[in-house]
């Protein structure tokens, strides 16, 4: 497990990794959905290793953190959590790497506090209408009220299909990685929690919302695609790229929506590209 130890935030726990770092460069790892802080576990190190004080957690809700019952998860809510984590650590200033619902939490935190980010990747992120996707749609629509009554075997089919869509060659998502991102999710807490903290708040209202902002956005930013992502077209990605100032774009081939997992090497190289870029 990449994750190390909690942290109680804002009255909630969040299972984490913080390591100290000699460069002064502070990185924070935002993951996405349906996954958790495993994504970043051939990537992260590679900036440890590095010198870089980095910082990865598992979002409200996902992974090892705590699933609360009454507590908001949307990613406007995870936004505020984020602010309130960083000034916890002691973290002033960070470039942020975001992937997937994380890129929103990042578009939404970043426009809010750009004093506060020093370059952003945002990685085959969900923006503007991009999301839910349609599987996903096809999903809210047909299981959302009643994922209670769903066998756990069905529900493992479903999001089995779901997680082999990730990845440009099926192959990586077998396995030791399948089951990765499918044990969270192997209790009746875990299943409810998937669709409660994660699957209920799949919707685009704020990245439309934090849209028009972006343009207002002066840092260093890499926007890093999966050329067969299937869930976020790469339109999105050029999009982004025109919108956003300074904003450069990767197009990485042979990789789908977790280029982590197709690709992890081309994931850190793409991301010291971006680290020698001088901060805003």
């Amino acid at each position: 497990m990449i994750l190390t130890e909690d942290i109680l935030v804002d009255g909630v726990r969040l299972a984490h990794r913080h390591t100290a770092g000699s460069t002064g460069e502070t990185l924070v790892f935002l993951h996405g959905t349906p996954s958790h802080s495993h994504i970043w576990r051939d990537v992260a190190p590679a900036f440890e290793a590095d010198g870089h004080e980095v910082l990865v957690y598992d979002l409200l809700g996902y992974g090892a953190s705590e699933r609360p019952v009454d507590r908001d998860t949307s990613v406007t809510a995870q936004a505020d959590l984020l602010e309130k984590l960083l000034v916890r650590l002691g973290i002033r200033r960070c470039t942020l790497i975001a992937h997937d619902i994380g890129g929103a939490v990042a578009q939404i935190f970043t426009a809010a506090h750009p004093d506060r980010v020093a370059r952003l990747a945002l990685i085959d992120s969900v923006s503007y209408d991009s999301w839910p996707s349609s599987t996903w749609r096809e999903i809210i629509r047909d299981h959302l009220d009643d994922h209670a009554a769903m066998p756990q075997h069905d529900f493992e089919a479903l999001l089995t299909r779901q997680l082999t869509m990730t990845v440009a060659d099926p192959a990586r998502m077998t396995g030791e990685t399948l089951e990765a991102y499918l044990r969270p999710h192997r209790t009746p807490v875990g299943r409810a929690s998937f669709f409660e903290h994660q699957v209920r708040h799949y919707d685009s209202t704020p990245t439309q919302r934090v849209a028009p902002l972006l343009k207002t956005l002066r840092i260093p930013t890499h926007v890093i695609w999966g050329a067969e992502d299937r869930w976020q077209p790469v339109a999105y990605a050029d999009r982004l790229t025109r919108d956003i100032p300074a904003a450069t774009l990767a197009a990485i081939p042979n990789a789908g929506h977790f280029p982590m997992e197709d690709d992890p090497a081309r994931i850190v190289e793409e991301l010291r590209t971006l680290l020698s870029r001088e901060a805003s």
